[in-house]
């Protein structure tokens, strides 16, 4: 920086980079666009898979836009904000990652041609915003009311699920999502609330898809603590306890000197005698099954397999929890506390080998607010990924259960929107109305990588949309098996009204943000040539 005429003025450390204007700009932007690009042709049914491999060698084979980005190492500070949008999306919808990171790139895109144009960033900020609002507002008249039905929920969580390697099994997987979020589903003065906590999800390598299944009750990765136990108990009262079932260590460092063998059984008793008394009060309570959450002595294991209990030790406190939930029974801290009233109850319990190991089954909980789900499959890539499916396919299902509306899919609603925007713009004048018209444009981006993602000609397909639309057909969407158009509604292409708001919400204000940035300042010595060096990593 200069004086009035004087030597330069140095303000910023040396080693600091510091990129201005356009340059700063059209960096951020390049940033977010290569990540979008990175993700793009994940979406949709016809969507493609990507490996990705740590610095550990581990590899993972996915098309979950969140996991992707999650996944890659990631190092320019623009890109970074476009991950914030999928990792908003993915807490909030569960769903429609890869759509809002798509969004949020072309936003920036079409406003890179705008400032080229000189239209200031600001009036595009302002236009971005007014046209998020509208948007947003007109995605009431396009919404369809679930009914609480089984079969809409159905549609919307088959819907996640095409095009992941769970689609196979869509039907199959749909329906334990569905039965799942009904059982654990509450409705509170009339507020609608779905605690995805309570559904409980076990995966297990070796079988089918097809072996997957929905317990009604708990399902524990843990088998019995002794071969002398029954493997499996009807009428069960569950005993939850929160201590060690084995002699206690004393606070302070003891010694006890033994001068004599009879002090040293009487010792070995009154260890013995100790152990007994703990299985007595739990026998007396009425406990036929027990649930430790700490170790459990070999000797206590012995006289709990002579009066028939089955115990479980080393239990993790999430598993507690979900068992108190669903068995009505309380967590006791002190074996002493132990009474009959604390106890939880259930039909059965019973110990199943699942693949290699053992797993232990609490059914027929009465009052079950919780659920588990037991998903298998080949190998382990395999699994990993219908647990990822599955978790997608139960969200947006609790999402639309909770919203009770639901949206048609295949690009129908983001074409529709855009021809709103474009008749709303005419309203607005001003440079502004370039911004809205810039806005409608970028919602096409979905239809048009839907088609491209399924080997149709893309323009053709928009022109194509953009007509049905034109007649007033407003569900109408890409047919990505076929080419051409469809109707989505009659097609049962459902996803959750939640999951677009959020993913035009969230991609909207990201991008507002890179668009306002004009100063990049970096402290690491990362020149902005070797910011954007670092992008080829993103072209896969």
């Amino acid at each position: 920086m200069y004086g009035n005429g004087q030597a330069p003025i140095f303000i910023l450390k040396d080693g600091v980079q510091r990129t201005r204007g356009r340059s700063a700009q059209s960096n951020n932007i390049a940033a977010a666009k290569a990540v979008a690009d990175a993700v793009r042709s994940t979406l949709g049914p016809k969507g493609m898979d990507k490996m990705l491999v740590d610095s550990m060698g581990d590899v993972v084979i996915t098309n979950d836009g969140a996991t992707i980005l999650k996944e890659m190492d990631i190092e320019h500070p623009a890109a970074k904000m476009i991950i914030e949008v999928a990792k908003t999306q993915e807490q909030h919808c569960y769903d429609g990652t890869t759509t809002a990171v798509v969004l949020a790139g072309e936003l920036l895109k079409r406003s890179e041609d705008l400032i080229e144009q000189n239209v200031h960033p600001t009036v595009i900020c302002e236009g971005f915003r007014l046209a998020a609002e509208k948007a947003v507002g007109c995605l009431e008249s396009h919404e369809i009311s679930t009914q609480n039905d089984d079969k809409v929920l159905m549609e919307v969580a088959k819907t996640s699920l095409t095009g992941k390697s769970a689609g196979a099994v869509k039907s199959f997987l749909a329906d334990i999502c569905v039965r799942a979020v009904n059982s654990v589903g509450t409705i509170d003065d009339g507020e609608r609330i779905v605690d995805l906590s309570d559904i409980k999800v076990e995966k297990r390598q070796g079988g089918s898809i097809k072996d997957s299944t929905l317990v009604d009750g708990i399902i524990l990765d843990k088998e019995r603590v002794h071969a002398g136990m029954p493997r499996s108990i009807s009428g069960v009262k569950v005993a939850l306890i929160n201590s060690a079932i084995e002699v206690k260590k004393t606070e302070v460092d003891a010694k006890i000197q033994i001068t004599d063998p009879s002090m040293l059984a009487s010792f070995l008793d009154e260890e013995e005698n100790y152990i007994r008394g703990l299985v007595d009060k739990i026998n007396a309570s009425g406990a036929n099954v027990v649930v430790c959450q700490k170790g459990i002595d070999d000797l206590a294991q012995h006289y709990m397999s002579k009066v028939g209990i089955f115990a479980i030790r080393r239990a993790k406190k999430s598993d507690m929890e979900a068992l108190s939930k669903a068995t009505s029974g309380r967590v006791v801290t002190t074996i002493d506390d132990l009474t009959s009233d604390d106890l939880g109850i259930a039909a059965k319990v019973e110990e199943r080998k699942i693949g290699e190991s053992n797993m232990t089954f609490f059914t027929g909980c009465p009052e079950a607010k919780s659920v588990s789900v037991l998903l298998r499959g080949g190998t382990e890539h395999v699994v990993d990924e219908i647990r990822r499916a599955f978790d997608d396919a139960v969200g947006v299902v609790s999402v639309a259960w909770e919203d009770g509306a639901v949206l048609t899919g295949g690009g129908s609603v983001l074409a529709a929107l855009s021809r709103d925007l474009r008749a709303y713009a005419e309203s607005i004048g001003g440079r502004e109305q370039m911004a809205i018209e810039a806005f409608a444009s970028a919602l096409e981006i979905v239809p048009r990588t839907l088609a491209e993602n399924a080997g149709l000609d893309p323009v053709t397909t928009i022109i194509e949309l953009r007509k049905s639309h034109a007649d007033g057909k407003a569900f109408s969407g890409i047919n990505v098996e076929d080419g051409g158009v469809m109707d989505m509604r009659a097609a049962n292409v459902l996803e959750p009204l939640r999951v677009v708001e959020q993913a035009i919400q969230s991609a909207t204000e990201t991008a507002i943000m890179i668009l306002r940035i004009d100063d990049v300042i970096s402290s690491k010595g990362v020149s902005g040539g070797d910011m954007m060096g670092g992008m080829d990593d993103f072209h896969m």
